[in-house]
């Protein structure tokens, strides 16, 4: 099994480029000497409707600064360990986040496709569901609403 090379997890307040990010992560890797034969990449974008099926004004993220970071990188050491991923890049968003703008940007890096697939697809979920993110959503009408699930995949 590969040892993590480089795990980098970040919040973001504001809205962030995850293209133009993914370019500052690679020429990291490569600076490193830790790119990958695989990568997995994933950019999570915020939905125009809420769940209830309104059009949706923007989404709203709360977490404990300090907290959320140590959880998010022992979820994203223990994915790495778990499927000999040589690296990985978090970078979430919080506060209001609108329609159509990047909430999450997840990148693995392994010397195979199927460890790189498995270690994203995994982390996705852990992300998803053992965060510490809890989300508000801001209908058009000015209305919120706390949401006390997940959506499906």
């Amino acid at each position: 099994m590969a040892e993590t090379s480089l795990l980098r997890i970040a919040l973001h307040a504001e809205a962030f480029d995850p293209l133009e990010q993914l370019g500052h992560w690679q020429r990291e890797l490569e600076a490193s000497g830790a790119i990958s034969a695989a990568e997995n990449l994933f950019i999570g974008r915020v939905r125009g409707q809420a769940v209830d099926g309104s059009p949706l004004a923007a989404l709203e993220l709360e977490h404990y600064p300090g907290m959320t970071e140590r959880q998010l990188q022992q979820l994203a050491h223990d994915c790495t360990h778990r499927h000999g991923a040589r690296s990985a890049l978090v970078l979430h968003r919080v506060g209001r986040v609108l329609p159509g703008q990047a909430i999450v940007l997840v990148a693995i890096g392994a010397d195979r496709r199927g460890q790189a697939q498995r270690c994203g697809q995994e982390l996705l979920e852990a992300l998803k569901h053992e965060a510490p993110f809890w989300k508000r959503e801001w209908r058009r009408d000015g209305s919120g609403q706390w949401l006390s699930g997940n959506t499906p995949l």
